[in-house]
């Protein structure tokens, strides 16, 4: 199933979805009018529950596609609109709303509804003069308003929603469309939508919204074809798959979350709506998981399965009413100026969907673990990132990352640069870092990495990791931790790439360090010189023990050597701290 088909079979399963023409947008505002078109009341339509009042969403009129031009809504829009007045400079001001005054005096001119002829004569008889403060808040520039009926404000009904304004903007909408065409999309015919509706809510993109499919460039045409004639989809289908995408993408939705660059929504097609949404709510604890919010009792159901999950258990031995054969759909967005692009797109059963989960959590798993357990992917992706920053992300990592977790397969070897080159910039080497390195180890070069520290283990960058931590360890002990830069920090990025260069060096140091440990404690001068004997006697004896350099899958292990045998040290040091004071 195609991005566009999956979406219109999704707002076929909406359980609110707002007809044929007509959106959900953010109303701050409600201009109630008098039979005469005088003002009675602006009402000031925003939740104030939170520090900053929000707009409400309701349904509108869809509105329509601005670029550069001057086009007003329907029965609805921002104020420099339907009043003539902005907060800003306002240099189109006038334009806008005498385009406003002018659509609706076109489009009502033979209308006899009472609601509507009051609209009428309120544009008639407005001047922006007139906007002025009490009756007219100034935090009111700029938002989006509609319009009432005093007489019908109380109840709810608002001018939009009047059955004769229906009757206009469904007879508006028809006009001017497209002779029928075999709609690429639902295979029926029906008129094509020129200029498809705006996806709103991707992160970075316009706040006007973007498209996902537009043809505004002779380049992108062929055969003469103008806008959406290139591609055939229906008005109908165009409404449905923009009406989709704009819901999960809404702030606050459960169908969305942050991967890198990409706003990702995702969704799942069952016949059961609570199967949908059992579904989606453990596909988001899989990614970004919150534990602010396990204090719900719903969602501490939703955590101990994640748990079992997370522990090898199959979905189908959980007491679940979930069948793995329930298709699910996940689709990543990023911005490009005014369109959008596809990062990535994924449909599957959320059975193997699930079963790439676990194959991901597994090839992650490492010890010591991450404080939190089981991060979300967000801060496995910081780690890539300068300065641990969200936003400097490598653009296309992230997408690359998800669709090969989703899908089961390689991970791309940028992830593995990326976080090596941060390694050797600020010479951090944590859970999250080790354990994306360990993942690829075991998922692109199909070789052996073991979770916690394995003496036996003989490959020669992670042999060398080990030892580079223990060279760390004979200088932490002979110098204390205050010393101005540790071996780490003057030569982790050397040792780990070009260790010929380093260790002879390092070997040399290390027997001053060790002289000097002795004196203090003899005791961990023998067992430090033990291990640094054991990890020599298992380096290969075909050749020098320091290779000129390491491939980058040695330089994996090697870091995934260092942070085993270094958090090993810390192990020990606490068992003895924990045996002293046991003893007192």
């Amino acid at each position: 199933m195609s991005v566009l088909s999956s979406l219109v079979r999704a707002y076929d399963r909406l359980p609110d979805a707002p007809p044929p023409g007509f959106s959900s947008e953010k109303i701050s505002f409600c201009i109630s009018l008098n039979e005469d078109g005088a003002v009675a009341h602006v009402i000031d339509l925003r939740d104030s529950s939170g520090k900053k009042p929000q707009p409400r969403l309701m349904l509108v009129p869809q509105p329509v596609k601005r670029t550069a031009g001057i086009a007003p809504n329907t029965f609805w829009d921002k104020t420099s609109y339907v009043l003539g007045v902005t907060a800003g400079e306002g240099k189109r001001t006038e334009a806008e709303h005498a385009a406003f005054a002018e659509l609706h005096q076109t489009l009502l001119a033979n209308c006899e509804d009472v609601g509507l002829k009051a609209l009428l004569r309120f544009l008639k008889t407005w001047v922006p003069d007139q906007f002025v403060s009490p009756d007219w808040p100034e935090d009111m520039k700029d938002q989006n308003v509609i319009f009432a009926l005093e007489s019908d404000r109380l109840s709810n009904l608002y001018l939009h929603d009047r059955p004769a304004a229906k009757a206009l903007w469904a007879a508006a909408g028809s006009e001017g469309q497209s002779a029928g065409q075999v709609c690429l999309v639902s295979g029926s015919r029906g008129a094509v939508a020129r200029l498809h509706p705006s996806v709103k809510g991707v992160w970075g993109a316009q706040s006007s919204g973007a498209a996902l499919v537009s043809f505004n460039l002779d380049a992108f045409t062929s055969y003469g074809h103008e806008q959406g004639d290139n591609a055939p989809v229906s008005e109908d289908a165009a409404f449905k798959y923009t009406t989709a995408l704009n819901r999960f993408l809404e702030k606050g939705s459960c169908h969305r979350l942050q991967i890198g660059d990409a706003s990702t929504v995702f969704w799942a097609d069952a016949s059961d709506m609570k199967k949908a949404e059992l579904a989606e709510e453990l596909f988001a604890g899989y990614f970004d998981p919150d534990p602010a919010k396990e204090e719900d009792n719903a969602i501490k159901d939703i955590g101990i399965f994640l748990s079992r999950l997370r522990k090898g258990e199959r979905l189908q031995d959980l007491d679940l009413d979930l069948e793995e054969s329930v298709r699910f759909f996940v689709l990543g967005l990023a911005p490009n100026a005014a369109r959008l692009s596809v990062r990535f797109y994924f449909e599957d059963s959320f059975g193997h969907l699930t079963r790439n989960y676990q194959n991901f959590i597994q090839d992650m798993r490492i010890e010591p673990a991450p404080r939190d357990g089981y991060p979300p992917l967000w801060r496995y992706l910081r780690e890539t990132a300068v300065l641990g920053k969200s936003e400097n992300v490598p653009p296309n990592l992230a997408g690359e990352w998800m669709r090969s977790i989703l899908s089961g397969g390689r991970y791309p070897l940028s992830l593995l640069a990326a976080v090596l080159t941060r390694i050797r910039a600020d010479g951090e080497l944590n859970a999250l870092r080790v354990g994306i390195l360990k993942s690829i180890l075991v998922r692109n070069f199909k070789g052996e990495a073991p979770v916690a520290l394995d003496p036996d283990f003989d490959n020669r960058g992670y042999l060398l990791g080990r030892l580079f931590a223990a060279y760390e360890r004979a200088q932490t002990a002979a110098l204390g931790t205050k010393v101005n830069a540790t071996i780490k920090d003057k030569f982790y990025g050397a040792a780990s790439a070009q260790p010929r260069k380093v260790f002879s060096l390092l070997e040399s140091g290390s027997s001053n360090h060790l002289s000097k440990v002795g004196k203090q404690s003899p005791g961990l001068r023998i067992n430090l010189e033990k291990l640094i004997a054991s990890i020599m006697g298992n380096m290969r004896a075909d050749g020098n023990p320091f290779p000129a350099s390491l491939t980058a899958e040695e330089q994996a292990l090697f870091g995934l050597g260092y942070y085993h045998q270094r958090n090993e040290f810390f192990k020990k040091t606490i068992e003895t701290a924990d045996a002293g004071e046991a003893s007192q």
